[in-house]
């Protein structure tokens, strides 16, 4: 102690050093050494006192129970017969059911949404990381709202969403901590893991309008459901039984459940096993994450949870589904644990599977536009939407879905499009998003897979003259396909001569005018991809001498052209 500590003590009044040691005397047995002279130590089922000099059962039994007519039960169980020739350092065991009771309490730990938060004296208060809740409180957790509570000896209670609890009781004994803590559940449902209290003879019990659960340490939930109170047992064993006591209890062991209804205590059953979740779930790169579970003949519907630790104590989201596929939206990238369990016939919640995952969906791939499916033409031009914050674009192609055969792979582009020289062939493309992060740069997933195939141009268009009044024009072609023919009067096509579809591959026009004119023929496949225009091919037609009734003159020489 300090010289200035000391100085201060001097200055104090008797009384107030004599108030302050009666006060704190608990704390300062409970810091000696267990065996000296005036420590205690939980011994169960007892409290060990060792005693002082001058110390008698009437004075023990009045500063540690409160009752010094608990010298008897004292002089009984420690067979002690002189109360006032008890030898310094005598182990004194009390029971821990005479001990006095003092008020408890918890502490929120984990918190999502907002529940609400009810005191006994029945003021209203915002819940936050690290409130401290107190006997004769109510907790309501809403649709979305999921909170973990923290008691003092470590053990931890989970209120999903949709429950309604009461902190009925919640304190502990004097100088041992014994829990003495009761929940009572009026909705929805409450997991509860209970430190063991065999070592300080605490109770924990959950209960509901028709059951009472009460443990000594294990890891169970209780829930209310439209047949009554479901109990499900994970780790330990549990006493279930009815709040009438008219019933007997039935001790439920580890993967074992029932439930209690207004016709008494339901048998013990198995819990079904944890689900088996689809592979691929491990890495989710879309932001609506998505599991698929092994489908279950045993299995009616399924609760999962996301949550941020492996105990799923903070939650973060929570869902029932009546089918094995199971999205979440609104999580930001990170690391999760996904906890789904199978739910019976019974409408008792089985097994637990945790597991993590890894959420990288950010920044979010830009929609890619084209090639998609067929591609006709010379090069491949690639183009996809511009993303948000994109400092650059990473495009790969390849010959497999896998990827494992990359054919081009451009990690910086910093345009929206990119064209490229591809072989005829079969290729899978895919796009992805690079920005700039706290400095570095930061690559998102790629976008969804395309696949195209790299087909031979479109042919361009023969043309064939002939004496007659009619030209004519052919192309080769695919089965199914149908073309539309253009011809212009200029390269750019803006001034059309003749623009006609056609089911077959080639065509037949009246004789145009002398001049210069250009061609060119779009397909559409049969599956309805239609192809990029042919090649601009140039034509010219010739000037002639007709006879009356427009057919060409002919020579020796052929057809007489005029001009000559």
């Amino acid at each position: 102690m300090s010289s200035d500590s000391t100085h201060l003590l001097r200055r104090l009044p008797v009384s107030t050093l004599l108030a302050a040691l009666l006060t704190y005397s608990p704390l300062l047995m409970a810091a000696k050494v267990a065996g000296e002279p005036g420590s205690i130590v939980a011994t169960p089922p007892d409290m060990t006192y060792y005693a002082l000099q001058g110390d008698t059962l009437t004075g023990i039994a009045k500063r540690f129970t409160n009752q010094s007519r608990n010298w008897e039960v004292l002089s009984k169980r420690n067979q002690i017969a002189d109360d006032r020739a008890i030898p310094i350092g005598t182990a004194i065991r009390i029971p821990a059911d005479l001990l006095p009771e003092e008020a408890s309490e918890a502490r929120v730990v984990a918190l999502a949404g907002n529940p609400t938060y009810t005191a006994a004296d029945g003021i209203e208060t915002t819940l936050a990381i690290g409130t401290v809740v107190k006997e004769g409180s109510k907790i309501t957790t809403g649709k979305n709202g999921f909170l973990t509570l923290a008691f003092p000896d470590e053990s931890r209670v989970s209120i999903p969403s949709n429950s309604q609890v009461s902190l009925s009781k919640l304190r502990k004994t004097k100088y041992i901590a014994s829990p003495r803590t009761e929940i009572s559940l009026s909705e929805g449902k409450v997991e509860s893991r209970v430190t063991s209290l065999a070592s300080n003879k605490g109770r924990f019990e959950v209960r509901s309008p028709l059951a009472v659960a009460g443990v000594r340490g294990t890891h169970f939930r209780v829930g209310i459901n439209a047949d009554g109170t479901a109990n499900e047992v994970l780790e330990g064993g549990v006493a279930v039984g009815t709040t009438s006591k008219k019933n007997n209890e039935l001790l439920l062991p580890a993967g074992k459940g029932n439930i209690i209804g207004a016709n008494g205590v339901g048998k013990a059953v198995d819990l079904l096993p944890p689900p088996v979740l689809e592979t691929g779930y491990a890495v989710q790169t879309r932001p609506t994450v998505q599991f698929i579970a092994q489908k279950s003949a045993a299995a009616v519907a399924y609760r999962v949870q996301i949550a941020r630790d492996a105990q799923a104590l903070d939650i973060l989201a929570e869902n029932r589904y009546k089918e094995n596929r199971f999205k979440f939206d609104g999580l930001e990238d990170g690391q999760y644990f996904v906890r789904l369990t199978a739910i019976d016939a019974l409408g008792l919640e089985g097994l637990p599977l945790t597991t993590g995952f890894t959420l990288k969906a950010r920044p979010e791939p830009p929609f890619s536009i084209q090639p998609k499916n067929k591609v006709r033409a010379d090069g491949v031009d690639f183009t996809w939407t511009e993303a948000a914050q994109a400092y650059a674009y990473h495009l790969q192609v390849a010959k497999d879905a896998e990827f494992k055969n990359i054919l081009l792979d451009q990690p910086d582009i910093k345009d929206v499009q990119f064209s490229s020289t591809l072989p005829q062939g079969e290729y899978f493309w895919r796009i992805a998003t690079v920005i700039q992060k706290n400095g570095q740069f930061d690559q998102g997933p790629y976008g969804d897979i395309q696949k195209f195939q790299k087909l031979a141009p479109q042919a361009t268009a023969s043309f064939s003259d002939s004496p007659g009044k009619q030209i004519s024009f052919n192309w080769a072609a695919e089965p199914g396909q149908k073309f539309l023919i253009q011809i212009a009067l200029d390269t750019a096509f803006k001034t059309l001569y003749l623009s006609q579809e056609s089911d077959q591959a080639d065509l037949k026009i009246p004789r145009p005018s002398a001049g210069e004119y250009y061609i060119r023929v779009r397909a559409t496949d049969a599956d309805g991809y239609v192809g990029a225009f042919s090649a601009t091919q140039k034509i010219t037609v010739q000037s002639r001498w007709t006879t009356s009734d427009g057919e060409a003159v002919q020579s020796g020489n052929g057809t007489v052209r005029s001009g000559f």
